[in-house]
C-alpha cells in the first residue's frame, strides 16, 4: 500500500520539491533485499549527508546564540546529535511508521536496533530537507526537532559525560585514571557491534555495549559509576 507522503509532509512541515528525496530517507537497506525491483536506494548516503548537514546546522546555532568556551559549546553539540537524541525525535515525528524496511526488521523488538534506524533515518530526512529545500529549511528543521531540547539539557547537565564524570570521580576518589579497552566486535561494517570494558588499573569495573567504540565506552562508564556508587 502506497503511503500518504502528504500527511508525512504536514507532520515535519516541510513540503518537497521532489518527493523521491523523502521517500529514499525512509528506505532501510533490508527493505531491497526483499523488494528488488523497487527504483530507489536506501537512506545510508542520504544519512551520511544529513550527518554533515546537522552538525553544521547545531554548530552555527551554538555559535550564533551563545557566547560559551568552545569546550562548553562541543558539549552541548554533542549532546544534542548524539544518537538517543536523534531517535526521540525520529519516534516524536513518528518516523518509524513511515519506514521501508524488510518483514523481519519491522518484527524486530530489539530497542537498541530500532534506536540505530530510527537515529539513522532521522539523518537521512535532514539530508532529504537539505538537497530539496536547501540549507535554511534544513537547518529550520533541526531547530524544531532537536535544538529545541538544548534547555532542558544545559538545566539538567545532562551534556556532562559519563566518561568525564567517571574520571573526574575516579581521579578524586582513588586517584586513578580509567581506561577502556574493546572485549569484544562482532557485525557487519555497516552495523558493527561493541563490547568496552573500563578498567581501573588492572581492575574490571563495568562493560558496555554500543554500536560505535564511543557509545560503548559511554555505556560502560554509566554502569561503572553506579557500580561505584559515584552517580
Amino acid at each position: 500500500m502506497e503511503k500518504n507522503f502528504k500527511e508525512l509532509e504536514k507532520i515535519i512541515k516541510v513540503t518537497f520539491n521532489n518527493r523521491d528525496f523523502l521517500k529514499s530517507a525512509l528506505v532501510h537497506r533490508s527493505y531491497l533485499n526483499e523488494h528488488k525491483d523497487f527504483a530507489l536506494d536506501h537512506n545510508e548516503r542520504l544519512e551520511f549527508l544529513g550527518d554533515a548537514v546537522l552538525e553544521l546546522a547545531v554548530t552555527d546555532y551554538l555559535f550564533r546564540n551563545y557566547q560559551e568556551a568552545e569546550g562548553i559549546l562541543t558539549n552541548w553539540r554533542s549532546s544534542l546529535v548524539n544518537r538517543d537524541q536523534l531517535a526521540q525525535a525520529s519516534e516524536n515525528l513518528g518516523l518509524y511508521d513511515w519506514l521501508y524496511m524488510s518483514r523481519g526488521e519491522a518484527k524486530d523488538n530489539n530497542k537498541k536496533a530500532r534506536s540505530y534506524i530510527l537515529a539513522n533515518a532521522f539523518e537521512a530526512m535532514i539530508g532529504a530537507i537539505y538537497l530539496d529545500q536547501g540549507y535554511q529549511v534544513a537547518a529550520t528543521f533541526v531547530q524544531d526537532n532537536l535544538i529545541v531540547n538544548l534547555a532542558k539539557i544545559i538545566e539538567e547537565k545532562s551534556y556532562i559525560d559519563a566518561k568525564t564524570n567517571f574520571q573526574e570521580k575516579a581521579q578524586e576518589v582513588v586517584g586513578i585514571t580509567p581506561n577502556y579497552r574493546v572485549l569484544a566486535e562482532s557485525g557487519p561494517d555497516h552495523n558493527k557491534k561493541f563490547i568496552v570494558g573500563v578498567y581501573l588499573e588492572k581492575e574490571l569495573v563495568a562493560e558496555g555495549e554500543g554500536l560505535s567504540k564511543q557509545e560503548a565506552q559511554t555505556a560502560a562508564a554509566n554502569k561503572a559509576l553506579a557500580v561505584k556508587g559515584w552517580g
